[in-house]
């Protein structure tokens, strides 16, 4: 229970620290260092744990790739989106209001 209580902890202040764009970038330079460099936690000596490590660390750098790519393509979108608005339905919808008093209600 203790143990599981400290890897999730550990594992929300990773993906909170992974969500600034600061920390995003130089977690994304570390594993491309990491996945190219020859220096390894677990040797590549050892055959099964040693490709495991480099699978997890490159499994981390597609992702966080794909998930900046993807966050720069939708906010491109919406901008987009947003400077194409058709003044046409703007007007209308200015005309079509209706502008009632409030009164109190006892």
């Amino acid at each position: 229970m203790r143990k599981q209580f400290i890897t999730q902890v550990l594992q929300n202040g990773i993906s909170k620290a992974l969500r600034n764009p600061k920390y995003r970038w130089a977690a994304v330079v570390a594993a491309l260092f990491y996945f190219i460099s020859p220096i390894d936690i677990v040797p590549d000596a050892i055959p099964l744990l040693g490709l495991i490590d480099d699978g997890v660390i490159g499994t981390f750098l597609v992702a966080e790739v794909s998930q900046i790519v993807m966050e720069k393509l939708q906010n491109r979108k919406k901008h987009d989106t947003d400077a194409k608005v058709d003044t046409n339905k703007v007007y209308n919808v200015v005309n079509n209001v209706i502008d009632v008093e409030a009164v109190t209600v006892n």
